[in-house]
């Protein structure tokens, strides 16, 4: 594989014409360097997430030429903001976590290994995960504002009610989840294999997510 470094200097490769640097509006810096670290497999469920399948005959070199011109152009995975199919946001204040993670688009999908960081903003993802820990769909007693759920987060009963968490619906946690253009990042399983518990809402338009 010809080596690119990040400077992006070098002949005959398409990342040439892309100088260092965020040159397209609202999408976050692609690093070809950490992403040719991955594996072909990650490689290629990355590119599924993207709605491009027909990966089966591509090397490596390929697929990272691939996965970064797509990362580029902004095609993202199928789905609109508001849309319930696991299309991952991006944004000025896309953080690391989110591009490095697996984007999982549907309650089919698996991770690759365990511990694997993961990210979604489908639905029956969401709620099937919590669901499986006995979680509910919280907010943050008295940070709502017109009429709206305030900031909002998954408690764990189990675990002894957090002070301040008011249980809402699904359907007021999804609404204010998709106007905010929140991305869930979570682990099904910790590297050790047992259940975890671990997840995060983050916006791509905000410092403080």
């Amino acid at each position: 594989m010809p080596t690119q470094n990040s400077s992006g200097r070098g002949s005959g490769s398409t990342a040439t014409r892309n100088p260092p640097g965020n040159q397209t509006p609202n999408t976050p810096d692609i690093s070809e360097s950490e992403i040719a670290r991955l594996k072909v497999d990650e490689l290629r469920s990355r590119l599924r997430s993207h709605g491009v399948t027909d990966t089966a005959d591509m090397h490596k070199d390929d697929l990272v030429k691939a996965l970064v011109k797509n990362l580029r152009d902004g095609s993202g995975p199928r789905g609109g903001a508001g849309s319930s199919g696991g299309s991952v946001r991006t944004g000025q204040h896309t953080s690391k976590s989110i591009r490095y993670s697996q984007e999982i688009t549907s309650i089919d999908d698996e991770p690759d290994r365990p511990g694997r960081s993961l990210v979604t903003t489908d639905h029956e993802v969401i709620r099937r995960w919590a669901e499986a820990r006995k979680g509910v769909p919280t907010t943050v007693d008295g940070s709502e504002h017109d009429g709206h759920a305030g900031v909002l987060r998954l408690d764990f009963p189990a675990n002894g009610r957090e002070a301040r968490l008011r249980e809402i619906s699904w359907d007021e946690w999804f609404r204010a989840f998709d106007e905010r253009r929140l991305n869930f990042i979570y682990q099904e399983e910790r590297s050790d294999g047992k259940q975890s518990n671990f997840f995060r809402l983050e916006s791509p338009d905000r410092e403080d997510g």
